[in-house]
């Protein structure tokens, strides 16, 4: 079955749709490229319960070139409640993507750990 075609004298809107949809798409692309470069991203690939008072987490750190970064990693309790913290400095020297492990230590036992922020440390001239 053919497709009908559009009524004599919309040809114009028509064009004018297109290249709006055509135009939002590539603003949508450029914004999502833009927004994603330069950022400091972690992953956590893993975590273990060592014991009652402690937990090892494993995360994947992707950042900038020569950009040091401090790290917040914690432990959650079955309610989701913090139960342990620690502040992971990595240093700018280094790759831009890396693993890294982190014992935190907790005041009862935890069943998860996360990494909650990282953000950039600024450098001191």
């Amino acid at each position: 079955m053919p497709l009908p075609r559009p009524a004599p004298g919309t040809t114009r809107w028509w064009v004018i749709g297109v290249l709006g949809c055509v135009s939002a798409v590539v603003v949508i692309v450029w914004w999502g490229i833009v927004s994603t470069t330069g950022s400091v991203r972690p992953e956590v690939t893993g975590y273990r319960v060592e014991s009652a008072s402690e937990v090892l987490v494993k995360y994947d750190l992707h950042r900038p070139e020569g950009v040091a970064v401090r790290c917040r990693v914690s432990a959650l309790d079955s309610s989701k409640a913090r139960v342990g913290t620690v502040e992971d400095a990595v240093p700018a020297a280094g790759p831009t993507s890396l693993r890294r492990e982190v014992r935190v230590r907790t005041s009862v036992r935890a069943v998860t750990g996360v990494v909650d922020s990282c953000t950039r440390v600024p450098t001191t001239p």
